[in-house]
């Protein structure tokens, strides 16, 4: 009778621990959120695995381009990375105030994730339901992959009444039109009931689109009469600001944000990532005459381009 009683005791245990274990973790959270918010609760959000975190790196880059960016060094006390992995925890200690280590049980996110392979998509769910997490929290924030350069502060640019503002792989010149191709990649999400119970509602697509990712599904379920019973208000940003590979914002006077999307792997995102990077350190450097003359462009896509990413 004794060894049976042990048993139970130590799994009664070990499931204590756990708790204890959680809510530790999602203290540490609280406190990270509080640390770097804004006065209204907000916070600049990314994520990270090994792959992306070596020195030189996309996450260099993604830090570099805040400090060279116009007025976008301030928001780097209130940016917190995400890591999936211990490496990518360490490396953000090393480099970053705030840095969080999300929890991902026997899951193994520190290698390069190819685009659509079973690991990418469990890792991009994993993200979204953690972004569902600090909205709970009471938190809004900007999610921004790290492979996106930041140029312009970017709160001048949202609309004041969407609840969720997303950017476009293709965006069809209106910002209310369902048409827009949505990328997950960059978003900005108020903290409320509707964005809350649309992230659940997001989540949970995931079932009925067995085999996709989290942008794809929000592109499917942008339509669906339930996200007008709960009232969500979806804008979506123009390319002129908020650009990438897919679609170029045009003008340096004008562009917040450029993101290597429609690009496979790291090596491809780097070397158009660096010359993104150049062509903004020159057009920095060029008298102010030559920057409103309009003439300067950029000079991606080379390695990435929609081309590549539909063979």
């Amino acid at each position: 009778l004794i060894i049976p009683v042990l048993f139970r005791l130590k799994y009664f245990i070990l499931w204590v621990m756990s708790v204890i274990s959680l809510d530790s973790e999602y203290l540490k959270l609280e406190q990270v959120l509080q640390a770097a918010s804004m006065d209204n609760k907000t916070i600049i959000l990314t994520t990270l695995n090994a792959a992306w975190s070596s020195p030189g790196s996309v996450i260099d880059l993604f830090i570099d381009s805040f400090r060279h960016g116009v007025r976008t060094s301030s928001l780097l006390k209130h940016l917190v990375i995400i890591a999936f992995d211990r490496k990518a925890y360490r490396r953000c200690t090393e480099i970053h105030t705030y840095c969080y280590a999300l929890v991902t049980g026997n899951v193994d996110f520190s290698q390069e994730k190819r685009f659509l392979t079973a690991g990418y998509l469990e890792m991009m769910w994993k993200r979204l339901d953690f972004l569902r997490l600090v909205l709970e929290k009471g938190y809004s924030f900007i999610f921004s992959d790290a492979d996106i350069m930041w140029f312009r502060n970017p709160f001048p640019y949202f609309y004041p009444d969407g609840d969720l503002q997303v950017a476009c792989d293709h965006y069809v010149g209106n910002a209310t039109d369902l048409r827009n191709i949505a990328n997950g990649g960059f978003n900005y999400v108020k903290s409320n009931n509707q964005s809350i119970e649309f992230y659940k509602f997001w989540y949970s697509s995931r079932l009925r689109y067995p085999g996709y990712h989290d942008q794809d599904v929000l592109n499917f379920i942008k339509h669906d009469p339930y996200i007008m019973d709960i009232g969500l208000t979806i804008k979506f940003l123009s390319t002129t600001y908020f650009g990438g590979i897919c679609e170029p914002s045009k003008d340096l006077n004008e562009v917040c944000t450029m993101h290597a999307n429609c690009c496979i792997g790291l090596q491809s995102k780097l070397h158009d990532l660096r010359i993104i990077m150049e062509d903004w350190r020159d057009y920095m450097s060029m008298p102010p005459s030559l920057k409103t003359s309009g003439a300067f462009s950029w000079r991606v896509p080379q390695n990435c381009s929609l081309s590549l990413l539909n063979q």
